[in-house]
């Protein structure tokens, strides 16, 4: 998910500088090819006869499911994990120390049940999940020594409310976000006001020496969009007709203007200016998007990468110039014409979907991977979804219980401003014609959608699917399915495909070089605007994603399109003219979303022997 987007919104985060996208995108990736039974009253979808190990594998995995459903229930019930439409997060005592508590001990009862099982698939699916348990652990007791708690209450409404009120989910089932709202609100009995339980736990937290507050423009930012989000919840009811809410939002609105004068008045003036994270936790960060190399030999890797991209891009601008007769010659200059040709109002979608169309005929002639029958949807972001995620999307759907749901890709057009500043500015960097080759096949086909659509078809066990998942997987197929799209577009949409490849190598050594303080802000900035070529604009929300929204999750598209690129290349090496690439890259989404080792195993293992034996037994 880009998110995903790469990065996908999340609301649900205790620390303030913990990346937002991260819990979410992660639970979203493991549900994708969950089917485990759940009681409902709907009929359930009738599920694909599973192989006996993935059953046992995922009666395992519910016990790590179930600790994320008790923390975090919307979220889990947007996956698909049903009986949850009016369940609400519990932001009471001693958060961190029972998120903790649960996820180490999910970790050890893993830990147990591998001594009583046989099958080495299943040993190694309790082990993904006992390594994940273990993560979750270490993240939340790296936040809680470092962090002042922090949490985006307006947001976490809205996402609990979105997630009940989409075209996707069942008419009978929409009246819960009132109930939702109201729990939210406080106004059901056994309930407390969300905005209260927060600023109580803020507040256990304001005399503890040492802790880090919220950067200065991370604050300022969440201030400026509640009045969105807040905005957004009463978009959604109207357009869903949900009786029943308007009370609990209005008094919503209230508590969380209380909510934001507190944080106005004893959290804003001790914010911090320096948005470093210390080094323990930004390690902490890197482990949890899949990045398992020093900080210092990634952004060496980039920077060669960086080079080596932007000499292929002064050599192709010529010639896209000369072929749509513009002035420029140099790749700034033609990136900048080719910008202003923008794409908006009615024209937008029609343009991607023909776009979408003309790569499915590529991927097919090119026989570059199998494209599932289903349609991919695109759409416009709302203003809500755009102040959560400023970046394009992709947003899965939930593929537990799944009832028809498909996911979609999701086109934020603005930035909200900061109170006081600017109106919203248009993120141009998405909205041009040459752009919309590689953002489709990046987010759609033969990307993101494809990856989950693939999952969804072929089956795997929710370990394999969803607690095996991280960033580097994800999104390091989603560039490597740009790259492997980009030979057959136009010149233009070519030179594009490369600026966004070039963005991803200087992520990797920007991000982890503002947070190492080996580079500066203004440095990061000249960086992205004259030579990636970016706007100002979305210069200023990946400077946002690198200090703030997700410290060190945008390295994971290099990283993880490196490692798949080096699988790739020693498999066809060694199958030489025996390699076939649209079975590889069948078998790579056939696995889920398994970390580069394993799957680099499971290749060695058993995709290249069974490519020997298939030619060998295939007659002259």
């Amino acid at each position: 998910m880009s998110t995903y987007a790469g990065a996908p919104s999340g609301a649900t985060i205790s620390r303030w500088s913990r990346p937002k996208a991260l819990l979410l995108g992660t639970l979203l990736a493991l549900a994708s090819t969950a089917t485990l039974a759940q009681d409902t009253d709907a009929p359930a979808a009738p599920a694909k006869r599973q192989p006996a190990w993935i059953a046992r594998s995922n009666a395992e995995a519910q016990i790590l499911l179930d600790t994320y459903t008790r923390f975090y229930p919307e979220m889990a019930g947007e996956l698909g994990v049903t009986g949850l439409d009016t369940r609400v997060s519990d932001l009471g005592l001693a958060l961190s120390d029972r998120i903790r508590a649960a996820f180490t001990s999910a970790a050890r009862e893993l830990d147990e049940r591998r001594s009583v099982v046989t099958d080495p698939r299943v040993v190694q699916d309790l082990e993904i999940l006992r390594q994940d348990a273990l993560l979750r652990a270490a993240s939340e007791e790296a936040s809680q020594r470092y962090l002042l708690p922090g949490f985006d209450v307006a947001e976490r409404v809205y996402n609990g409310v979105r997630a009940l009120l989409t075209d996707q989910v069942a008419k009978e089932r929409q009246p819960a976000a009132a109930v939702r709202l109201r729990r939210y609100a406080g106004l059901e009995e056994g309930y407390a006001p969300l905005a209260a339980q927060a600023e109580a736990r803020i507040r256990e937290q304001l005399g503890v020496i040492g802790l880090l507050y919220p950067l200065r423009d991370e604050l300022e930012q969440q201030l400026a969009n509640s009045t969105l989000y807040l905005d957004g919840v009463q978009e959604l009811l109207n357009k869903y007709k949900v009786k029943d809410g308007d009370k609990a939002l209005k008094e919503l609105r209230v508590q969380v203007a209380a909510y934001d004068d507190f944080l106005r008045r004893e959290v804003l003036p001790r914010a911090r200016e320096d948005f470093r994270l210390p080094a323990e936790l930004y390690a902490v960060r890197l482990r949890e998007v899949g990045v398992d190399i020093p900080p210092a030999e990634l952004a060496a890797r980039a920077r060669t990468a960086f080079m080596e991209v932007r000499n292929q891009m002064i050599a192709l601008a010529p010639l896209v110039a000369r072929d749509l007769r513009l002035e420029a010659s140099d790749y700034p200059g033609v990136i900048r014409e080719l910008r202003s040709r923008q794409v908006t109002g009615e024209a937008t979608l029609p343009l991607y979907r023909e776009r979408l169309a003309v790569i499915e005929d590529i991927i097919r002639s090119q026989k570059i991977v199998t494209l599932p029958k289903r349609e991919a949807i695109i759409r416009l972001a709302t203003a809500a979804e755009s102040a959560s995620v400023p970046s394009p999307q992709m947003k899965p759907p939930p593929f537990i219980n799944n009832q028809g749901e498909m996911g979609q890709f999701v086109l934020p057009l603005s930035m909200p401003p900061v109170k006081g500043a600017a109106p919203a500015r248009r993120l141009e960097d998405f909205t041009f014609d040459a752009a919309t080759w590689t953002l489709t096949a990046h987010e759609a086909r033969p990307g993101h959608e494809l990856q989950f659509a693939s999952m969804v078809e072929n089956g795997v066990s929710l370990a394999r699917a969803l607690f095996a998942f991280n960033s580097v997987n994800v999104e390091g197929w989603a560039l490597y399915a740009e790259a492997e799209v980009q030979p057959y577009l136009p010149l233009d949409g070519q030179l594009i495909a490369l600026q966004f490849r070039l963005l991803r190598a200087a992520r990797a050594f920007l991000d982890p070089g503002l947070q190492q303080g080996v580079i500066t802000l203004d440095e990061a900035r000249r960086v992205l605007v004259e030579e990636v070529v970016m706007t100002e604009a979305n210069a200023e929300q990946e400077l946002q994603r690198y200090t703030f929204r997700a410290p060190g999750q945008a390295t994971s598209y290099f990283y993880g399109y490196q490692r798949l690129l080096d699988l790739r290349a020693s498999t066809e090496v060694t199958l030489g003219r025996r390699f076939s690439r649209q079975r590889f890259h069948d078998f790579v989404l056939a696995q889920g979303v398994l970390p580069p080792a394993m799957l680099a195993r499971l290749v060695q293992d058993e995709f290249i022997p069974a490519e020997l034996k298939r030619k060998a037994a295939t007659p002259p």
